[in-house]
């Protein structure tokens, strides 16, 4: 396929007989026998599988503490691994460093699970993911490598987070005590923002840049997710009913954290790329602040849904991430029609109006594929 390709660059022109034949020799070296590995992929799917099912099918025959004890055992010798042959495994493959330590994440958080079901216990889901956070969240932090590690890790806390949020609040409506404290609840769902100023510090500090720079993208997207889902909720009047989760002193102390954790991440990441990340998680802040305000009001909510888009898109402008800008205007082009339809609702049960909604729809994706092909940027720098 490569070299088709290179093929069709010379007889275009584009390269020289001596460039094709380098190129040609480079790929021929550097070729991955693509079919032998997917052959071996399978294999050693089949043979997992297999061990998966033989132990399935035999699980209730082991004593639990047996099987806690093989489990414990798994993550032991995984840490172990990591413990002593870290740098040696990392000088063979990050990626492989990389998979262990997910795999030993992932062993221990199912360990909790395991307990459970062996001394049949239950507790608030938040407790064994806080639990798991504690314990190997230094792991992560340590020996993580790239997006799985910087994932879990960050996804973890904010499931975690939330479910605390939930489970909590829950509580004490049940007991028809005292109002909840959704105050310090919306500080603990915000908290995961600040791994995005950790990241960009250490981004520049650290022998693994790349896990860093993972962990400042994980907790900007939670960031831009959280703010957009609210503004969606927002436009649906979701934020009536009372003192709640989603009332206004919980959105201010949301906003907060975000303004907080954008100026830090510009300042501990100085340069264009971290500029505009910092301020891309405190303009998600600033309409945090306001997405109470638009309670019910559709049009006003979708304003501030697109103006936070709008403002992701004039970041990656400035700070050259095509991937990012393109993205930043379909989001845009998706909402408008989303917007279109919630309010042209009555004209959709006709079919003059149906017409009308696929003639915008269509000049809405039109305008959107344009604007990406004109404006985008020519080049993409990390963010």
């Amino acid at each position: 396929m490569v070299t088709g390709r290179i093929a069709r660059w010379h007889e275009a022109g584009l390269i020289d007989a001596e460039t094709r034949d380098r190129l040609l020799a480079h790929e021929a070296e550097h070729a991955r026998p693509v079919a032998l590995w997917a052959v071996f992929g399978i294999g050693a799917l089949a043979i997992g599988l297999g061990i998966v099912s033989l132990v399935a099918a035999n699980w209730e025959a082991v004593p639990g503490r047996v099987r806690l004890a093989l489990h414990l055992a798994l993550v032991a010798g995984a840490l172990g691994a990591i413990w002593l042959r870290e740098q040696r495994i990392a000088a063979a493959s990050p990626w492989a460093v990389e998979a262990l330590v997910f795999v030993t994440a992932a062993l221990g958080l199912t360990f909790f699970g395991h307990l459970g079901q062996v001394y049949q216990t239950s507790a608030p889901l938040w407790q064994p993911l806080a639990t798991w956070l504690v314990l190997f969240g230094p792991l992560m932090l340590l020996s993580g490598r790239g997006w799985p590690v910087a994932a879990a890790l960050v996804g973890g806390a904010i499931y975690a987070a939330w479910e605390y949020n939930f489970a909590l609040g829950e509580l004490v409506r049940r007991q028809g005590g005292e109002e909840a404290p959704w105050t310090t609840l919306a500080l603990v769902t915000a908290l995961p923002l600040l791994f995005a100023p950790l990241g960009a510090f250490l981004r520049a500090r650290s022998s693994r840049p790349a896990f860093w720079r993972r962990l400042e993208q994980c907790a900007l997207a939670y960031g831009v997710a959280g703010t957009s889902i609210l503004a969606a909720l927002a436009g649906v009047g979701a934020f009536e009913g009372g003192p709640g989760p989603l009332d206004l002193a919980n959105q201010l102390v949301r906003a907060a954290v975000g303004l907080v954790a954008g100026a830090l991440v510009a300042v501990l990441r100085p340069g264009v790329s971290g500029r505009m990340a910092g301020a891309i998680i405190a303009l998600a802040g600033l309409i945090v602040a306001g997405v109470s305000g638009a309670n019910g009001i559709a049009v006003l909510a979708a304003a501030l849904f697109m103006a936070l888009w709008v403002g992701i898109a004039a970041a990656a402008l400035v700070a050259g991430w095509r991937g990012v800008f393109q993205l930043a205007v379909a989001v845009i082009a998706l909402r408008l029609i989303a917007l279109s339809f919630e309010l042209a609702s009555d004209l959709l049960l006709s079919g003059f109006g149906l017409i009308l909604a696929g003639v915008l729809v269509l000049s809405i994706a039109w305008a959107a594929w344009r604007v990406s092909r004109s404006f985008a940027p020519r080049r993409e720098e990390a963010a």
